[in-house]
């Protein structure tokens, strides 16, 4: 289980939030950390389930895995109320930030955070990630009128959403750490992020849903 200082800061509410109760405790017994669960009205439904190794890499085998551990704990629980596809991928290069070690993984790299308590005032911040620092995200500001803090100091607790801003220095980083494939990776999306492909949710009423 991920320890107490590297719990989720933002999850998810409503329907998402029972995904995320049913799955994340069988996606951490495999030693993957669960990032982020989305409902969608794609192909009617779609559940996305975001999930990575605790060094930020996700093969397409990676998403295999996981699909297979919790397709039966959805059938069982069935905590959506219709037919669903069910797609498992990795948080992409633009990734989400949602625990404070992705704060500090990615430190120096571009990132937007919006807050669920304003900040002097303020909801929305775009800067530089300088790393986590007693209880709050550091982030430098570019462009801060003369006089003012170029220093953002969010605490993580307000955090309501957060994710990398994608550039060409975040795109060879992330190919080089391996948490983005190579252009040759068999099953990808638009940013060549691994996705095991969406298919049909085993046991649901599948008849209003489009089959791959």
């Amino acid at each position: 289980m991920a320890n107490e200082r590297d719990k989720r800061l933002i999850t998810e509410t409503g329907v998402a939030a029972r995904v995320a109760a049913v799955v994340e405790p069988a996606i951490e017994d495999l030693g993957f950390n669960l990032v982020r669960v989305k409902i969608t009205a794609e192909n009617g439904c779609t559940v996305q389930i975001m999930a990575e190794r605790p060094d930020g890499t996700m093969s397409v085998n990676d998403c295999a895995t996981v699909s297979r551990a919790i397709s039966p704990v959805l059938d069982l629980e069935d905590p959506v109320p219709q037919a669903y596809h069910l797609e498992i991928s990795s948080p992409g290069i633009d990734r989400p930030l949602v625990r404070a070690s992705d704060f500090e993984r990615w430190t120096d790299y571009e990132a937007k955070v919006e807050m669920a308590v304003p900040l002097d005032g303020r909801k929305r911040f775009r800067g530089f990630i300088r790393g986590v620092e007693n209880g709050a995200a550091i982030i430098a500001l570019p462009d801060v009128k003369e006089g003012l803090d170029p220093i953002a100091r969010l605490p993580l607790t307000d955090l309501a959403e957060a994710h990398l801003v994608l550039t060409d220095n975040l795109i060879r980083e992330s190919l080089r750490r391996g948490s983005a494939p190579a252009d040759d990776e068999d099953e990808t999306d638009d940013d060549h992020t691994p996705v095991e492909p969406v298919r049909d949710a085993p046991g649901r009423d599948d008849s209003n849903s489009t089959k791959e």
